[in-house]
């Protein structure tokens, strides 16, 4: 950062405004407060050698820059961590609508949630090694181990002669997959340049749907075998091996971590991986220096995630205790929040008047891509609007759409037309969530985490989330049996609790870096926190002044920063 001008600059660690020739501190104070602002909830930053946090991050950088195309690949690696949950999430909605499949197998209503869920127990299952094998082995190693596991359960139950074979390869298939579910995202996080990071780990969600995509039309297509062969229900079980293996062939390849060699004491490491993929090879780059020195104040050498079973820090302080809030509330409305259209929407159409089975499963391939162009469309917002300003609306628009589709499915036997405008709604719900809260479930938790504790906090998300989906998948298929079309009603009133939770206690993470983040949880209520220091930001832009004064050096404090 040398060659910088030097001085006091006033504001929060995103937004700093610099004061020079011309103006007296007091001008700053007099609006700050004027706009409200007291000494508890401002602060000055001097940065002696250098410009602002965010004149760091705004830094011109293309985004089709050459050394930001080789990330974009190494990223793509990662991203079929989540492509590998999304093969499972429809593969079995579909083969559940074939009778030659549950006629092999002799899967019924009764056994039918079970089989759907043995996949979510094998995550919970892997959830208490996850976040430790990232921990101990780098974030690159838990995607090549957790692939490992998941080709192995996916060769299992392609090749099951028997319903206690597919369990078992359906449950191993689980436990593998919840493994790079946890080092996919850490990966992405802690690899994304500053400037991008919503929009690439976002993207990390959003691959999902290369999954759903490729198990729902590929069984879509194969319906049509006459007679429907054994190979159209094995083959896509056999598929669900296929980003794993891409994984494993290619994670080998690609490095490791900064953030994980930092910690590990592997500064000169962590230093030329920052230079080569966010410096575009600059060594003088101030957004690596920017990063490395965030990295020294931030990173203990000493941590938990040095240590295999330590969790304490996910608990033992009032700013722990916060994050791990907000883990549990991504984890359950964000599992909850949508009916589980992924496994049942052919049994959930059937519910709305629907009959023929190529029909429900058009209508389940259907629901992928309409999904996954929705998700991409977020991601451009995620960053430009904030976290909170998406799953707000969010949620009370699903919370809307679900109401009205329950309605219509209540009515639909007197009135099939009715049902059509019940299925509409089915989809609008899932637009709705795809772009709001699809993008936040891999971003947020890894925000809103600190580096000491991400792997473990992201495998308790993991945890969570599975335990969430058990009832997701074990429920429903009695539940619409039994009550119909009141179970939705459920969702409905969930997603106003949804709604609730975020506004009153989602802090608002936008502009910040990984280690800035840190900072909003140091305070007494950090939403609130959250939101004030983006109000500050604005009003210092407002009123940026135009005339400078010479600050003497000797009335400044030496540190950091300084609050007045």
């Amino acid at each position: 950062m040398s060659g910088a001008p030097a001085g006091l600059y006033v504001g929060s660690a995103g937004e700093a405004l610099k004061i020079t020739a011309g103006a007296s501190l007091v001008v700053p104070l007099l609006l700050l407060c004027s706009q409200g602002f007291t000494s508890d909830n401002w602060s000055a930053t001097i940065l002696p050698d250098g410009p602002p946090r965010r004149t760091l991050l705004d830094e011109n950088a293309h985004p089709l820059r050459k050394s930001f195309l080789k990330l974009y690949a190494i990223l793509f690696i990662a991203y079929l961590c989540s492509a590998t949950n999304g093969l499972d999430a429809n593969t079995y909605g579909g083969l559940f609508a074939l009778d030659t499949f549950t006629t092999y197998f002799g899967i019924t209503t009764s056994n039918q949630g079970l089989i759907a869920a043995l996949y979510v127990i094998g995550n919970v299952a892997g959830c208490f090694v996850a976040g430790q094998i990232s921990d101990k082995f780098g974030r690159r190693g838990g995607m090549i181990l957790g692939s490992v596991v998941c080709i192995v359960g996916a060769v299992i139950q392609a090749s099951a002669r028997s319903l206690h074979p597919l369990m078992g390869g359906r449950f191993i298939l689980g436990m593998g997959a919840v493994i790079v579910m946890t080092a996919g995202p850490m990966y992405v996080v802690e690899m994304a340049y500053p400037k991008y990071r919503g929009v690439l780990t976002g993207g990390y969600q959003a691959s999902f749907f290369i999954g759903t995509i490729i198990s729902t039309w590929l069984i879509y297509g194969l319906d049509y075998v006459p007679n429907t062969p054994e190979f159209t229900w094995r083959l896509p079980l056999a598929v669900q091996g296929l980003p794993p293996l891409i994984v494993f062939i290619f994670a080998w390849f690609i490095p490791e971590t900064p953030r994980w060699y930092y910690g590990r004491g592997q500064v000169e490491k962590a230093k030329q991986i920052l230079i080569k993929y966010h410096g575009d090879g600059n060594s003088s780059s101030p957004v690596v220096a920017f990063e490395l020195d965030d990295m020294a104040r931030y990173i203990s050498a000493e941590g938990s995630d040095k240590r295999w079973w330590d969790v304490r820090e996910l608990f033992n302080s009032r700013s722990a205790l916060y994050r791990s809030y907000l883990i549990v509330c991504i984890a359950f409305f964000g599992q909850l929040i949508l009916p589980p259209t992924s496994y049942y929407l052919p049994l959930m159409v059937k519910t709305a008047g629907i009959t023929n089975i190529r029909t429900q499963l058009l209508l389940n391939a259907l629901q992928t891509p309409i999904m996954m162009v929705a998700a991409l469309s977020g991601l451009r917002w995620t960053d430009r609007w904030g976290r909170r300003k998406l799953l707000l609306p969010g949620s009370v628009g699903m919370s809307v759409s679900v109401a009205i589709m329950t309605a219509c499915t209540a009515q639909q036997a007197k009135n099939p037309a009715i049902g059509v405008v019940g299925i509409a709604f089915l989809f609008i719900v899932l637009v709705i969530y795809a772009f709001t809260w699809i993008p936040a479930m891999a971003l947020y938790p890894t925000e809103v985490l600190s580096f000491t504790t991400r792997a473990k906090g992201l495998a308790m998300l993991n945890l969570l989330c599975n335990i969430a989906n058990i009832f997701n998948t074990y429920v429903p298929p009695p539940a619409i049996a039994s009550a119909g079309w009141r179970f939705y009603i459920f969702y409905t009133l969930w997603d106003l609790l949804g709604a609730a939770a975020v506004y009153f206690t989602f802090v608002e993470t936008k502009g910040r870096n990984l280690e800035e983040i840190e900072e909003i949880f140091r305070h007494r209520n950090p939403k609130k926190a959250s939101l004030e220091k983006r109000k500050m930001a604005r009003c210092l832009q407002k009123y940026r002044l135009r005339r400078s004064s010479w600050i003497p050096r000797s009335t400044l404090s030496p540190t950091r920063n300084a609050s007045f």
